[in-house]
């Protein structure tokens, strides 16, 4: 049997959020099977569960926030796609995140951290299958037209491959590789994905700081970009970190889905936004999907088996 997994003990981590620049302390912990990635407001008088679904994503202006159903009135957990990246290159499938904010810290910027902390803890497999989406058709969504068009795609595939393409008319952006393919199964996310950063511009800054966002961006945890060139010391982590960043964020979003996916997964300029909306578009035709697991793990697809070595 391909069994579900969860942590073998807690960890524990803390920083600020990106965008409060607020403290903020995270418990990773252990789930029974078929919990899911549950995040818990402890920080409110009453705590406050917010399972993780596609629909219960509530706000995706520059990061992806979550509520209780939805609900934009709700407690909110915001910025949550690189801890979901995370969780999905290793294969988590139940988990308790404990949080006292509303922002997820944002680390180092990248999923690396996350990464660190998951296998610190020592993945345990469970005594339950694990449970898989299979993409049966394709579904698209697209936005915009001419050179403002965006687009976001899931096609049948037996295995889960994504391909992402970005098209930034920016000299420090555009010598670097803008369109990545990665395959989940070639077990090397945390080599060639997880450490990818995110990335801003300093033009935007003054902008975003007026609206209550970027506080607590630096040069430690963010890619900075003048009109001309990258800022930080030592530069980029690959050579094509920009789109590989986007590619970690589109990994996090499809695991709003609350299974892995069996799927590949294309993209051109897509965005937090487009994102949900193809897994609302999946999940709306029940004809598109179908759920499935493996009683012998040697039938599953190449890859999902393995279990990711120690950091």
């Amino acid at each position: 049997m391909l069994a579900q997994r969860t942590l073998k003990s807690l960890t524990r981590a803390i920083g600020v959020g990106v965008h409060s620049g607020q403290r903020v302390e995270l418990t990773l912990k252990p789930a029974p099977v078929d919990t899911g990635i549950v995040f818990r407001r402890v920080d409110l008088p009453q705590v406050v569960e917010i399972p993780v679904s596609a629909t219960a994503v509530c706000d995706t202006r520059l990061a992806t926030a979550l509520s209780p159903g939805g609900d934009p009135g709700a407690p909110k957990v915001k910025t949550v796609e690189h801890l979901m990246s995370a969780c999905s290159g290793l294969g988590i499938d139940n988990l308790i995140v404990d949080i006292t904010g509303e922002e997820v810290p944002i680390l180092d910027g990248s999923a690396a951290s996350f990464v660190f902390l998951l296998q610190s803890a020592g993945i345990e497999l469970q005594s339950a299958p694990k449970r898989f989406l299979r993409v049966k058709k394709t579904v698209e969504v697209r936005d915009g037209e001419g050179k403002r068009l965006m687009w976001a795609r899931l096609e049948p595939f037996e295995g889960y491959k994504l391909t992402f393409e970005i098209d930034f008319d920016h000299p420090a952006v555009s010598q670097t590789g803008q369109h990545v393919v990665f395959d989940m199964a070639s077990g090397q996310y945390k080599r060639e994905i997880a450490r990818a950063r995110t990335f801003g511009f300093t033009k935007d800054v003054e902008m975003m700081r007026s609206r209550g966002l970027g506080l607590g961006g630096s040069m430690d945890n963010v890619v900075v970009v003048d009109d001309h060139k990258v800022l930080n010391v030592g530069g980029l982590r690959y050579d094509d970190e920009f789109v590989k960043h986007k590619m970690l964020d589109a990994i996090g979003d499809m695991y709003m889905v609350g299974h892995p996916l069996l799927a590949a997964y294309s993209a051109f300029k897509s965005g937090h936004g487009l994102n949900n909306l193809l897994l609302r578009a999946l999940l709306a035709d029940p004809s598109a999907y179908e759920i499935v697991s493996f009683d012998d793990a040697s039938k599953a697809p190449a890859g999902f088996a393995d279990l990711a070595p120690a950091w």
